[in-house]
C-alpha cells in the first residue's frame, strides 16, 4: 500500500471536503458503505481500507492521492518533471539559473514530505555549489541529500557520495577525498552492486585527487576503466528530450505511472550528462600521460578538448584546474609568454579553500617562467606561496619537488644555508611515513 496519513488526519480531511462539497455522510456512504461507517472514518476511529479511500476521492471527486496524503493529485510526478527541467538547465551550463529552479523545488518538496524528491533538489543544488565554486555549501548540500535518502541501495548514494569527495579534494583535502572514493568502489564491488554509471562517476572523480597525491598509478587505472565504462553511458541528451516530451504527453493524458517511468530515465540520462565534467578528467589525464612521454603536441590537444568540455559546461574551477596543465605544456613547447597569461588568469578564480593545490600548481609554474627571465626575486616570491599552499593541501610529491626547486634558486642566490634547509624540507616530505594513507586499489569492475 502506498503511503498515507493517519487515520485521525484522513478522518479530518474526509470530514472538510464532504462539507465543501455539501454532501451528507449517506450520500457519501452510498451506495457500497453506509453513513454510521463515514461516521466512524471522520472521527479517526477506523484505519479505512484502500478501495473504501478509493470510493470516498470517487464520490469527492478528487484523487486518491489527496485523501490519503492531503498532497495535490500528481505533485510528485509533476515535480520530477520540473527536476529534469533543472538537470537540463545545469547540463547545458546554467548553474546559477539551475540552482533557483532547485531551491523552488526543494521547498515544494518539503512542503509535501516528498523526501525522494528532496534528495534529488538537494544533489542538484551541491551539482550547482561544485559548477560554481562554492565548495562549503556543496558539501552540505551532498550530505542533507545522503542522509534524505538514509537506506537506499548505495548506487542510488552514489552522486552524493561522489560530490561530496570531490568537493572535500578541491578544499584541498586529498586523502579524505580518495577515502570516500575508494571505500565507495570496494562495498560496490563487493556487494556485487555493478552499476556502470556509478562505477563511472567514482573512478573518474578519483583521477584528480589520485593525481595530486603523487599515485599516478591508480590514476591511469581509474581513467582505463572509466572510457571502458564510457560507451555503456554515451551521449544521452537527445534521448532524454524524448522522454520529457513523452512524460509531458502522458501527463495530460493521466498516464501517471507510464510518465513516471519516462521522467526517471529522463532523470538519469541528464545525470550523465554530468558526467562529461568528469570525462574531462580523462582527456586531462591522457595529456598528462603525453607529457610524461614527451608527446607534447598530443598532451595539448587533450588539454584542450577537456577545457572545451568544461567551459562550454561553465565550469568554471575545473576549467581552471586544466589550465594550469595546459600551461604548463605550452611553456614546455616554448609559449611561455601565452603560459603567463593563462595561469594569472587561474589564480584571478583559485584560492586555498578553493583549489589550493592547482592554486600552488600555478605559483610553481610562474616561479619557473621568472626563473627562465632571470627574474629571481619573483620567482622566490611564487615558490614561497606556492609552498604554503602545498603544505596546507598535503601534497607531498609536489612539496618535495617544489623545495628543490626554491633550493636550487636560493643556492644560485648564494643562500646556500636557506638552500640546504629547504633541501631536507623536501627530502621529509619525500621520505615521511605516511606521505599517503592508501589502501589497497579498488578492484577492477566488471567490464
Amino acid at each position: 500500500m502506498a503511503e498515507r496519513d493517519g487515520p485521525e488526519v484522513i478522518g479530518r480531511r474526509v470530514q472538510q471536503l464532504r462539507t465543501e462539497r455539501g454532501l451528507t455522510q449517506k450520500q457519501l456512504a452510498e451506495p457500497a458503505y453506509t453513513p454510521a461507517y463515514i461516521s466512524t472514518l471522520e472521527a479517526g476511529r477506523v484505519r479505512a481500507s484502500e478501495p473504501a479511500l478509493r470510493h470516498i476521492a470517487e464520490r469527492l471527486g478528487v484523487a486518491y492521492e489527496e485523501i490519503a496524503t492531503g498532497r495535490p493529485a500528481h505533485l510528485a510526478t509533476d515535480l520530477r518533471l520540473r527536476l529534469t527541467d533543472a538537470q537540463r538547465t545545469l547540463a547545458t551550463g546554467e548553474a546559477e539559473v539551475a540552482a533557483e529552479q532547485y531551491d523552488a523545488l526543494l521547498a515544494e518538496a518539503d512542503a509535501h514530505g516528498l523526501v525522494a524528491e528532496q534528495a534529488a533538489a538537494l544533489l542538484g543544488l551541491g551539482e550547482c555549489a561544485l559548477e560554481t565554486g562554492n565548495l562549503e555549501t556543496a558539501r552540505e548540500r551532498f550530505e542533507a541529500s545522503e542522509q534524505r535518502l538514509g537506506d537506499a541501495p548505495l548506487p542510488n548514494r552514489v552522486p552524493a557520495l561522489r560530490g561530496r569527495a570531490v568537493s572535500h579534494y578541491l578544499a584541498g583535502e586529498l586523502r579524505y577525498a580518495c577515502y570516500l572514493f575508494e571505500s565507495t568502489l570496494d562495498e560496490l564491488n563487493r556487494t556485487g552492486m555493478h552499476d556502470p554509471d556509478a562505477l563511472l562517476l567514482l573512478y573518474t572523480g578519483v583521477i584528480a585527487p589520485y593525481m595530486d597525491m603523487g599515485a599516478h598509478a591508480r590514476a591511469a587505472q581509474a581513467a582505463e576503466f572509466a572510457l571502458a565504462l564510457a560507451p555503456q553511458v554515451g551521449d544521452p541528451a537527445l534521448v532524454a528530450r524524448m522522454h520529457r516530451s513523452v512524460a509531458r504527453t502522458m501527463i495530460a493524458e493521466g498516464r501517471v505511472a507510464e510518465a513516471d517511468a519516462s521522467l526517471a530515465k529522463a532523470s538519469e540520462l541528464y545525470r550523465q550528462l554530468q558526467i562529461r565534467t568528469e570525462l574531462a578528467n580523462c582527456h586531462w589525464m591522457r595529456g598528462y600521460l603525453y607529457v610524461q612521454n614527451g608527446e607534447l603536441e598530443r598532451a595539448e590537444s587533450e588539454l584542450r578538448e577537456a577545457q572545451a568540455m568544461l567551459s562550454a559546461k561553465r565550469a568554471a574551477l575545473y576549467t581552471s584546474q586544466v589550465n594550469v596543465e595546459l600551461a604548463d605544456v605550452l611553456h614546455r613547447r616554448g609559449k611561455s609568454a601565452e603560459a603567463a597569461v593563462l595561469l594569472h588568469e587561474v589564480l584571478g578564480d583559485l584560492s586555498p579553500e578553493r583549489g589550493a593545490v592547482h592554486s600552488a600548481g600555478a605559483h610553481r609554474l610562474l616561479g619557473i617562467i621568472a626563473e627562465d627571465a632571470r627574474d629571481t626575486e619573483s620567482a622566490e616570491e611564487h615558490y614561497v606561496r606556492a609552498l604554503s599552499l602545498l603544505e596546507r593541501a598535503g601534497a607531498a610529491g609536489d612539496l618535495a619537488d617544489l623545495c628543490r626547486l626554491l633550493g636550487d634558486l636560493l643556492r644560485r642566490t648564494g643562500r646556500v644555508e636557506a638552500a640546504l634547509d629547504a633541501y631536507r624540507t623536501g627530502l621529509g616530505h619525500r621520505t615521511a611515513p605516511g606521505t599517503t594513507t592508501l589502501g589497497p586499489a579498488p578492484a577492477q569492475p566488471p567490464l
